[in-house]
């Protein structure tokens, strides 16, 4: 069971793009060990919520603090150093080079050189195709491939915080199936993930605890497991949801 300290808090937040206010005082917080969900439709401000985080945007007010730290007031490289780690949507991979080279490019911070290789051991182990692939051009991989190359790249930061915005973004159902695989992998390794997902069935099924945003708030909260019986979430994402 995850541990009862929280290393994750949002309070507060408020952010805009330009006059228009993307988040609007939304309150969150993440434990040490868990996984946690961000539920809503496009535009609810679940990307938003992970790139504020990363410090890519700033708040307007409020607060966001990681182990102390006061996120808000430093560069999101510190960030990363930190071992808070994105994996963004639409994978943003370096397509012109190989699959090695992604992912050396995840640990382009690190200097453990041995720790670095063992950590590439463990995202063949997660993703055996990338090891078959590991000099093709990353332009080239399919989708699903590209997805799993995202994720190993954000693994090779080898992070404390794990980020995942939309992992099974336009994948086909088998691949989801196996990129959720390795999430609940990862959970049970007791790393503490932040997920952000519109198939809200695969989200309630491996996370702790969830979080639904609508239009830049947070609507609904709680256990994944009394979120998935609540009749309103049922009704507005699970009908709807591929399982």
């Amino acid at each position: 069971m995850p541990q009862n300290r929280s290393i994750l808090a949002l309070k507060d937040v408020y952010v805009s793009y330009g006059h228009v206010q993307a988040l609007k005082g939304i309150a969150i917080e993440v434990q040490e060990g868990e996984l946690v969900a961000l539920l809503g439709a496009n535009g609810a401000g679940k990307s938003t919520t992970l790139m504020t985080i990363s410090g890519i945007l700033r708040p307007r007010s409020g607060s966001i603090t990681y182990e102390g730290h006061d996120l808000a007031k430093i560069s999101p490289n510190e960030i990363v150093q930190l071992g808070v780690i994105q994996c963004p949507e639409g994978r943003h991979i370096f397509g012109g080079l190989s699959v090695l080279e992604n992912l050396w490019m995840g640990a382009v911070c690190r200097r453990d050189r041995q720790a670095i290789q063992q950590d590439l051991e463990l995202v063949f182990s997660l993703f055996p195709v990338l090891k078959q692939r590991i000099r093709q051009i990353a332009g080239t991989l399919s989708g699903g491939e590209q997805q799993m190359l995202a994720i190993g790249r954000a693994l090779m930061a080898r992070p404390r915080l794990l980020m995942l915005d939309e992992p099974s973004l336009g994948l086909a159902p088998l691949i989801v199936e196996s990129i959720f695989n390795v999430i609940r992998q990862l959970h049970n390794q007791r790393m503490t993930i932040l997920l952000v997902e519109q198939n809200a069935r695969q989200a309630l099924q491996v996370a702790n605890r969830t979080y639904v945003l609508e239009t830049g708030q947070v609507k609904l909260s709680g256990k994944a497991d009394e979120l998935r019986a609540s009749p309103e979430v049922q009704r507005l994402y699970l009908g709807g949801a591929s399982s």
